[in-house]
């Protein structure tokens, strides 16, 4: 392998620290425990005010707000008092799967920036609406799918820009955990709408599709179930009672290009891992080891496998140590995102590209409740 490949896959120069002259006025939307993650990194940020929040629980957000030492942050109902209220430059929307699509349309439609927790929503059609919503609003739209800044995630598409691979034919991704149910609103249709497919799933969806450039998903296969959740055996009496939601889902999903995508994801079965994400391509491949999470890097060294002058070869991707990023891929998240609206750039993660990926969640659906492949059809978002 030449010098000229090598050096693409060595880690990057470290983080700089970038602080602009304007404060972006910003408003928390949902004051649950992924807005924790939310407010600690943009309370290190010098350009951004946290000016308000909102939630639907009566004394939480004042609560909420009160734990980090917060004074004078605004607090509100509902999100639509705040946003009427509030002059506002942009928006966590924090909230459960299920009020994605509407908060995130109603900030757009008052122009303001908005940076939306994973999953993007629960339905295809919701994803859709966004989009339009966004074009419509100009404003900058970005999805929380915080792995994407991970140095060792930005190997695996680098790899794969790289040619080393060739053409990419099959794809195997997923992952999950032997036990790990959440609970909260994670667990119910009313407010998640979907379960591990949409909590996990769509970050292995993200990692492997970005990687491949994002083809478009023709048709899918696709399979839930729920078999731990709702047993109390597997799962406390309380939550497993109201448990409604997937709990495992695996699809087989053709994309353009003549890639097929075999994906499978867990909250609880009884083995470690349902697999590595192995990509396949015409000239190498690459096996990522699978991580329990996907929250953030991946699961251990990666191996690559070619053939050098006639003899089969591995190499092992040495894993990049982080230390060049101090803050971590969340506050690079939120940072990307402010740096976008100072400086008039593009969302750092696409919408148009997640919409693909809510595509996917949405048809595996659609495809279990119907036990059958299903088709994918696509609106006009412009």
């Amino acid at each position: 392998m030449s010098d000229a490949v090598l050096s693409q896959f060595t880690p990057p120069e470290r983080e700089v620290k970038k602080v602009y002259d304007r404060k972006l006025r910003f408003g928390i939307i949902g004051t649950g425990w992924i807005a924790e993650s939310h407010v600690e990194c943009l309370k290190e940020m010098e350009d951004v005010e946290i000016a308000a929040g909102a939630d639907l629980i009566p004394g939480k957000a004042e609560a909420f707000f009160k734990r980090y030492g917060l004074e004078g942050v605004h607090c509100y109902p509902d999100h639509k008092s705040m946003m009427e209220k509030e002059k506002l430059d942009a928006v966590c929307v924090c909230t459960y799967n299920t009020t994605h699509a509407e908060c995130t349309i109603d900030a757009l439609e008052k122009g303001i920036h908005v940076i939306l927790e994973k999953p993007m929503c629960v339905t295809q059609k919701e994803a859709e609406d966004i989009i339009r919503a966004e074009k419509k609003s100009g404003r900058v739209l970005t999805l929380g799918f915080q792995p994407r800044l991970d140095e060792n995630m930005k190997m695996i598409k680098k790899i794969v820009d790289s040619g080393e691979l060739g053409k990419i034919y099959y794809i195997q991704t997923g992952g999950g955990r032997r036990r790990g149910i959440p609970n909260s609103t994670f667990i119910e249709k009313s407010t998640a709408g979907i379960g591990a497919l949409g909590d996990i799933g769509c970050y292995s969806l993200d990692m492997v599709l970005n990687a491949v450039g994002y083809p478009k998903p023709l048709t899918v296969s696709g399979y839930t179930s729920s078999y731990f959740g709702p047993n109390p055996k597997y799962n406390n009496p309380k939550d497993a009672a109201r448990f409604d939601v997937d709990d495992f889902a695996a699809a087989f999903v053709r994309l353009e290009g003549d890639i097929v995508l075999d994906f499978r994801i867990a909250w609880a079965m009884h083995i470690d891992t349902p697999g590595d994400t192995i990509i396949m391509g015409t000239e190498g491949a690459l096996r990522i080891p699978s991580t329990e999470c996907w929250n953030g890097s991946v699961g251990g060294p990666m191996k690559l496998y070619k053939d050098v002058a006639g003899a089969q070869v591995e190499m092992e991707i040495p894993l990049c140590d982080g230390e060049y990023n101090s803050h971590g891929v969340f506050y690079s998240k939120l940072r990307a995102f402010i740096d976008a609206i100072q400086t008039g750039g593009r969302a750092p993660v696409p919408s148009e590209q997640i919409l693909y990926n809510q595509a996917i969640i949405d048809a595996i659906v659609r495809s279990a409740a119907l036990g059958r492949e299903v088709e994918i059809q696509y609106s006009d978002i412009s």
